[in-house]
């Protein structure tokens, strides 16, 4: 057993989780984080914080610096993007992240697609990068109709926009491009998949990665899969670390397109890839494609699967850190569990402003609760205008997970609103149909 100064970056409900789970280390820690607002479960579960912005580099660099911190833990990804490793290894820092250049796999899409292409590795759809209107129209066409826009930058999941679902006909999709061209400089147009998607995250050192389980994120705002896409109301994973509609080459398809990803970026960057390799695939009729990388944990799918790890997350980032990633077992638990996540009244579109919220915690059984955006104040919790908590049921299947989530949801009180059907067995039942009949 050692000693080590953690600090941790972020202040969602990913972070929690990740403070939690750090705090149940074997190791000796102290536990430092630096959020943009007072997340009280981080704070409470810290030997220190400060609040502050992500692009004041220097606050992040004195506050390491004053509380001697070992190695950092990354949760966003916007201080991956402002490159917030590369500026604490400046000052000796390690970091359970990827530098700036690598977390292009996620700040730019149309680097992971460019990528994938030169690498001659699987999971590509057709696609095509443009930095004017020109020809948008007519590849939209040769694609057939069936296409998806995509900002190439950040958008908090929130940038890609389908064809029949966010975007009706031809000239919506061509009027969105011009408007990703305006504000990025460049937008990615690419066929339209026809499957079920899911969330793979791996462990990755930059030779080895090691997967988590199987995750299915519900990115539309209400019930059954409609209205706007979101950040995420919820997820569900199962016992098995499978899903009820993949079968084990799924996975393994998938595990095999993150291992390539990681040995390309060595190759194309000459540095190795340290964090998390986070991807969003789709089971489709014939394989697994690839929808995006992410270059963290996914949240909401991070409050899935941390409760279940086994292994000290200590050991593991330090694992990632020092490129000894396959010297360790990584285990999770065989149980399933589903996240719901309450939001304020209107999200997304229309979030009511910084309404008040509170949780019944004598009537709240079983479940975990992970504060997401939301800020303590003197006169009580207050949410933003994003998602406020997230409620995780475990079990040991999935309908007595959600069983537990759902009842967690009734003990808040406020004007507040999520998605009841995640993890049912009506929901569920129509994935398991959907690829049935795709594969029959």
């Amino acid at each position: 057993m050692a000693s080590y100064n953690i600090l941790l970056i972020g202040n969602g409900a990913r972070e929690h989780a990740l403070a939690e789970t750090l705090k149940r280390s074997r190791h000796d820690i102290k536990l430092f984080a630096y959020m943009k607002s007072n997340n009280p479960g981080i704070a409470e579960l810290s030997d220190g914080y400060i609040i502050g912005m992500y692009d004041d580099i220097d606050q992040v660099k004195t506050y390491a610096t004053l509380n001697k911190i070992d190695f950092a833990v990354i949760g966003p990804e916007n201080p991956l993007e402002l490159g917030i490793v590369d500026s604490l290894l400046e000052i000796g820092i390690k970091s359970a992240g990827p530098r700036q250049k690598l977390a292009a796999l996620e700040t730019s899409k149309s680097f992971t697609r460019a990528l994938l292409k030169k690498h001659n590795i699987n999971g590509n759809p057709k696609f095509k990068v443009f930095v004017t209107q020109n020809g948008v129209n007519d590849f939209i066409h040769e694609l057939n109709g069936q296409y998806v826009v995509k900002a190439d930058g950040l958008m908090g999941g929130k940038g890609v926009k389908v064809s029949g679902e966010h975007l009706k006909t031809v000239d919506e999709g061509v009027k969105y491009c011009e408007e990703c061209i305006v504000k990025d400089g460049r937008v990615i147009v690419e066929e339209k998949f026809v499957g079920e998607e899911f969330s793979l995250m791996c462990f990755c050192d930059g030779k080895t990665v090691k997967a988590m389980p199987a995750v299915q994120d519900h990115k539309r705002a209400y019930v059954g899969d409609s209205g706007p896409n979101t950040g995420g109301m919820g997820s569900y994973s199962d016992k098995d670390h499978l899903l009820p509609f993949l079968r084990n080459e799924d996975i393994k398809d998938a595990v095999e397109i993150t291992q390539k990803v990681c040995d390309a970026l060595k190759k194309e960057t000459g540095e190795e890839y340290k964090g998390i390799m986070y991807g969003g695939f789709i089971a489709v009729r014939d394989g697994v494609r690839l929808i995006e990388f992410n270059a963290r944990f996914g949240d909401p799918e991070a409050l899935n699967v941390l409760p279940l790890l086994k292994t000290d997350l200590v050991d593991v980032c330090l694992a990632l850190i020092n490129g000894t990633l396959h010297e360790l077992n990584v285990r999770f638990e065989n149980k399933a569990t589903v996240c719901k996540y309450v939001v304020p009244d209107g999200y997304p579109d229309n979030p009511i402003d910084s309404g008040t919220i509170t949780i019944d915690e004598k009537k709240l059984k079983h479940a975990r609760y992970y504060y997401a955006s939301v800020d303590k104040k003197e006169d009580g919790l207050y949410m933003t205008s994003s998602r406020a908590i997230a409620f995780v049921g475990v079990a040991d299947d999935i309908y007595s997970a959600e069983k537990i989530a759902e009842n967690a949801v009734k003990c808040v009180a406020g004007r507040i609103q999520h998605r009841p059907d995640i993890g049912t067995e009506e929901l569920i039942r129509k994935r398991i149909m959907h690829m049935q009949k795709l594969r029959k």
